[in-house]
């Protein structure tokens, strides 16, 4: 085992007019398990077969441990690799595919077959060491990879390509335990690549998000989930992903359209004004019908609510997705499945504290934090929202701001239902007013 340090590396297919990966400095440590966790396309394949040797980076440095082997070939680097789809000698039996490694390594008869043995055990296939691997399905082929791939005890690293793609999904749960279990007994640095947030999360020790050939965050899966520091990990991490949603810092206070959500905390000071995106996830959006300060579910206090209108609900058996739109941008809260909420209905949603997180350009730049007391006009050009420190219910809130330059509808298109009677929810499933963007688009 060694730490695989990456110096530099990038690799580009076109002779330079675009990167697969761009320029990476990292290192991934021993006795380590790392998801690699990114969308098709973002360059974890190509990472993966540089590291392994298959091809060569267009520049940098590649070390095992104290050893350069930047223009070493795959067979010396002493590195097992797995790839998505089932690669076998089909005409070898079950038991003969997993011992060629250690044959071909020279390991003596016994620990050939000790090794073998513990690894199908492990993995299910000893019922199947005498088959011939052609003989069996695409997912048991797949399966013989993968203990293929850790049947040997001295090997520098074990790289999975999206190892479970052809796995009935039944299996998968048991085999990501058993990968972890193997993990845990033989030490290796384990670098194993997926597009799938679950085996990602569940896997590694560490996950590794990469984004158009580069990395754009890194840490442990509760982290990455419950601290993005990109929209797009933000985006990518969760189910559903993070809200985003345009706002305007001005005086120190963050405003979605004209409603005061919160203060703006900066990481490393006080932010500028101007245009931000505030990220916050559906299971910290609590829904409430009055302007209470204080959050039921945990008592603290509560930014003021963002006035909303309930587009649908998600019934997901063990929680609700409950959709809304707010100033021409879509919302998901999180809920437990007692909660009830009915489309066309008009509530607030409210951000937890210190779970919402303001980001320009897509990096963190800072926290959402509550506001201290009544919410304060806002600045000449940014009108006040109808009921805006008035303690009027979530209904005033929903008649959108017109936009710059354009003349304001007659009130008659704008008054409120008569009494008893509920409006229709689809005159709030309007599209976004042009040039404003859907909440989540581009997260």
């Amino acid at each position: 085992m060694a730490d695989i340090r990456l110096e530099g590396v990038s690799h580009s297919y076109d002779g330079g007019r675009t990167w697969a990966l761009k320029p990476m400095t990292w290192t991934w440590r021993s006795d380590r398990a790392y998801a690699l966790l990114g969308p098709s396309g973002c360059g974890k394949t190509t990472l993966l077969n540089i590291i392994s040797g298959l091809i060569s980076p267009t520049t940098g440095r590649i070390w095992l441990g104290d050893r350069e082997v930047t223009a070493v070939p795959t067979a010396g680097r002493n590195i097992a690799q797995v790839f998505q789809f089932p690669v076998l000698y089909e005409q070898m039996s079950v038991y003969d595919n997993l011992a060629f490694p250690l044959r071909n390594r020279g390991y003596p008869r016994a620990e050939v077959d000790r090794r073998v043995r513990t690894v199908s055990r492990m993995l299910g296939l000893d019922g199947h060491l005498g088959h011939r691997s052609r003989r069996l399905d695409p997912g048991r082929q797949q399966i013989v990879c993968v203990g293929r791939g850790l049947v040997r005890p001295d090997v520098a690293a074990v790289l999975l390509d999206e190892p479970l793609t052809v796995i009935d999904p039944a299996l998968k749960w048991t085999l990501r335990s058993k990968l972890k279990e193997i993990h845990r007994d033989t030490g290796h640095t384990l670098i194993y690549v997926t597009h799938d947030q679950t085996e990602a999360l569940t896997f590694a020790d560490e996950v590794v998000v990469l984004k158009d050939g580069e990395i754009v965050q890194a840490g442990e899966p509760t982290e990455l989930f419950l601290t993005p520091a990109h929209e797009f990990v933000g985006h990518f991490i969760g189910s559903p992903g993070m809200n985003v949603v345009p706002a305007e810092i001005a005086g120190g206070v963050v405003r979605i359209g004209g409603t005061a959500v919160g203060r703006a905390a900066g990481e490393n000071g006080d932010l500028p004004p101007g245009p931000v995106r505030i990220g916050v996830r559906p299971e910290f959006v609590r829904i409430a019908d009055g302007r209470d300060a204080a959050d039921r579910n945990t008592g603290a206090r509560a930014a003021p609510g963002l006035r909303v209108r309930i587009t649908g609900v998600d019934r997901m058996g063990s929680y609700h997705l409950v959709h809304a739109r707010a100033d021409g941008h879509a919302l998901v809260s999180k809920t437990d499945p007692g909660s009830r909420h009915d489309p066309g209905a008009a509530v607030f949603f409210r951000f937890d504290p210190g779970r919402a997180f303001l980001f320009r350009d897509e990096v963190r730049c800072g926290t959402l934090a509550p506001l201290d007391g009544p919410a304060e006009r806002p600045p000449e050009g940014l009108r006040e929202g109808p009921g805006e420190g008035r303690g009027e219910g979530p209904e005033a809130g929903l008649r959108e701001e017109p936009h710059a330059g354009h003349r304001e509808e007659p009130r008659a298109h704008r008054e409120e239902p008569h009494a008893g009677h509920r409006e229709e929810p689809r005159a709030h499933r309007e599209e976004p007013r042009e040039g404003h963007r859907e909440g989540r688009e581009g997260a």
